[in-house]
């Protein structure tokens, strides 16, 4: 069982790998690996595939067997998705929000994970239980990097990954922040080129991605 101190430790490790997190909706599993090797070849070794289409869990499984890679599974909304996660291969999961239900099978499945916040309330009940790495979502919606710095400002003690509508042109105002780790963004695996296999673009937008200051 992991404490949620030791999970924000872990969570902090694998935000610290690269400033972008890639956020992954992958409809096929044949295509996982070869877009996980694009992307930690591109210097983005830290992968969110979300679970929000069949192939998920497969898709897990696959990028699982990537060198290099460390691979986490987003959108855990239940128990069940946690442990089914787990048993794929994913090493971290991340939350668009967080009830207390989730937070306790993650906890009991030594799953790390970044739990999601909106608001300064939110922020301090996470922290009130132990977690001080956290999901800002989504970041846009909910005011940008300025609700992101005024959140901050009264709660230093929080590290945030900022994800949802986070591009290249908005992604320096995220990770100019002090209470910014890193950020999460889709943009580095656009589906035109997933579509395309064009793995040689995906690796340079995650190599244009990984070059990124924090």
């Amino acid at each position: 069982m992991i404490t949620p101190q030791q999970a924000s430790a872990r969570a902090l490790e694998i935000c610290k790998l690269a400033p972008i997190v890639p956020v992954l909706v992958v409809e096929d599993a044949a295509i996982a690996r070869p877009l996980a090797e694009a992307l930690v070849k591109g210097g983005l070794p830290a992968l969110e595939v979300t679970l929000r289409t069949e192939a998920a869990l497969e898709v897990i499984s696959e990028m699982a067997k990537v060198e290099g890679g460390v691979v986490g599974a987003g959108t855990l909304l239940t128990p069940e998705d946690v442990r089914a996660a787990k048993a794929a291969g994913a090493v971290f999961g991340v939350s668009p929000g967080a009830t207390d239900i989730l937070l306790d099978a993650c906890e009991a499945e030594d799953m790390p994970l970044l739990p999601g916040v909106a608001t300064a309330s939110e922020a301090m009940r996470l922290l009130e239980r132990g977690y001080s790495v956290q999901k800002f979502f989504p970041a846009e919606a909910a005011g940008g990097a300025a609700a992101l710095k005024a959140i901050g400002a009264p709660i230093p003690q929080v590290r945030f990954c900022p994800t949802g509508g986070v591009s290249p042109k908005n992604a320096n105002d995220y990770l100019s922040l002090p209470n910014t780790v890193c950020a999460g963004g889709s943009w580095v695996c656009p589906k035109e080129l997933i579509a395309a296999r064009d793995w040689a673009g995906i690796e340079e937008l995650a190599r244009a991605a990984s070059q990124f200051k924090v």
